[in-house]
């Protein structure tokens, strides 16, 4: 299944955030059951790595106002 990024959780966020490497979180999110491709979790690895969630942001994606992996295209800001 392709990833729906509103139904992403505080736990696979903060997951994803300790990915080492694009091929690692290619790993995480296919044990998730999600369908991703290389180039997909390249994008992804290169959004989360530049990724700094304070407790308000955190608090946000827990509750579902408005997730996703790219910070710049969050109401967060």
């Amino acid at each position: 299944m392709p990833i729906n990024k509103k139904e992403i959780t505080k736990a696979q966020m903060l997951k994803a955030m300790q990915c080492k490497s694009a091929d690692e979180l290619m790993a995480l999110i296919k044990a998730e059951g999600y369908d991703i491709t290389k180039e997909e979790a390249e994008a992804y690895f290169a959004e989360v790595s530049d990724m700094e969630l304070d407790s308000e942001k955190l608090k946000n994606i827990a509750g579902g106002i408005e997730t996703c992996w790219a910070v710049d295209g969050c109401s967060w800001h």
